[in-house]
């Protein structure tokens, strides 16, 4: 696959698992692609971490570049309807199980469904955000990342960097599949058919249960 190609083959496929009507929070970088990919009859409402529900995608119409940005301290415009709240309020919703379903980015993520995503010891990093938090609010944790750095496996039997939080991932959406978090394991329910099953265990170190209904991604 085209490198030029992957995060937006990943976005899309992670757009199917939201449902008309989900409040949804989404962290920065791949994550944000994924509105764009939504079926014309699924509306989510996106809820950002520092007191915004209803964010929207910045126009030449809407843009308030000096005012109004995201988590991540980007750009960002309110949708009609949308509101501002207090953060302490927003966090609120997060820890209350309000959200439906968080998508974020993973630097590594572990065969027991924890991640590691928000820092690289020794190295300059923004800090975790709201992502400690949305781990464990969220109804539906997805993870929408790359499957190897650097030709490295990222999804391992134990993460080595330091954990975001531990036991809380949904489903795991890279280039090369889908897999979901279970009590016996990471079951792999769909492949990109542009790689073997071999090649997809062979760039995991985590062992796959591969699922009896396994199918193509669509």
């Amino acid at each position: 696959m085209d490198r030029s190609e992957i995060k937006s083959f990943i976005a899309k496929r992670v757009a199917k698992e939201l449902k008309d009507g989900d409040v949804v929070n989404l962290g920065i970088g791949l994550p944000t692609l994924v509105p764009n990919y939504l079926p014309e009859d699924v509306h989510i409402i996106l809820q950002s971490e520092n007191g915004i529900i209803g964010t929207d995608t910045v126009t030449e119409e809407n843009k308030d570049p000096v005012h109004v940005v995201d988590a991540g301290g980007s750009p960002s415009a309110i949708a009609p309807g949308g509101a501002f709240i207090d953060s302490s309020v927003s966090f609120g919703m997060i820890r209350g199980g309000h959200v439906d379903a968080t998508v974020l980015g993973g630097l590594e993520v572990d065969e027991e469904g924890s991640l590691a995503n928000w820092i690289i010891p020794g190295k300059r990093m923004p800090g975790m955000g709201g992502a400690m938090d949305l781990l464990v609010g969220a109804k539906n944790v997805i993870v929408a990342m790359e499957h190897t750095a650097k030709g490295n496996p990222k999804i391992l039997k134990k993460c080595r960097l330091p954990y975001t939080a531990v036991k809380c991932i949904t489903i795991i959406v890279t280039e090369m599949g889908v897999i979901k978090v279970t009590d016996q394991g990471l079951v792999l329910t769909e492949y990109n058919p542009e790689f073997t099953i071999e090649e997809i265990q062979a760039a995991t170190e985590a062992t796959l249960i591969i699922s009896p209904d396994l199918k193509p991604m669509v």
